[in-house]
């Protein structure tokens, strides 16, 4: 029985047998080089899933803020720099104009010459209308009395007149014939008067001084190419 039970092990290995020995070592190092090899792609493998897990937890950048979506501020670090108003530059003084611009009627005021009849020399113009045909209705306006311009412009016309209202006073000289047809409104010189009733005048439409006038001139000439009969 001694003698069956020690044939039944398995012969052990002696260090004598230099071929045994030789193969033992082989399987070693085959062993070693494999998990030398083994190795790095392991930990190369667990470096990438390392670096996929922090990209996955790291937050996505947005773009810029849509039209109507809400934006927190900046950090106090990262928050920029406040704009620099421009200084805002003073235009020089404009030069001063000698002695002062008249006003557009005064400008455009006619005269004796233009108009082919003759002025009261202290009446001011105000304005002038259309009246239609090529001729222009020319407002003047003085302070002096209704009755002094109709004497003024008897003389100065060699003309009676016609008184054509007494109220408010109004009397014309007609210095050229009428052609209906080729006229809007006889040629003439109107004084009327602007104090009747209490009135206080003819308001200066110009602002300027006078205020109001007493008593206006109304001056319509004949077309171009005729003449006071």
């Amino acid at each position: 029985m001694t003698q069956t039970a020690r044939s039944a092990q398995p012969p052990q290995l002696r260090w004598s047998d230099p071929t045994r020995i030789m193969t033992g070592m082989r399987v070693r190092t085959v062993a070693i080089v494999v998990g030398c090899l083994l190795l790095p792609g392991t930990v190369a493998l667990a470096s990438v899933e390392s670096l996929e897990e922090s990209q996955r937890r790291r937050p996505v950048p947005r773009p810029f803020p849509r039209p109507g979506e809400t934006t927190t501020e900046p950090p106090a670090d990262l928050a920029p720099e406040p704009a620099v108003e421009p200084t805002p530059v003073t235009p020089p003084p404009a030069p001063a104009l000698a002695g002062t611009m008249a006003s557009p009627e005064a400008a455009d005021a006619p005269t004796e010459e233009t108009l082919g009849l003759p002025l009261y020399p202290t009446a001011q113009f105000i304005t002038s209308y259309d009246a239609g045909r090529g001729q222009r209705y020319y407002l003047f306006g003085t302070n002096s009395g209704f009755e002094e311009m109709v004497r003024y412009y008897r003389v100065i016309l060699d003309e009676r007149g016609n008184r054509v209202f007494d109220a408010p006073a109004t009397h014309i000289f007609e210095v050229g014939r009428f052609r209906e047809r080729e006229m809007a409104f006889p040629p003439s010189v109107t004084i009327k008067d602007y104090t009747w009733d209490g009135s206080d005048g003819y308001l200066n439409p110009s602002g300027s001084e006078p205020e109001r006038f007493r008593t206006i001139i109304q001056v319509v000439p004949a077309p171009a190419g005729q003449t006071r009969r």
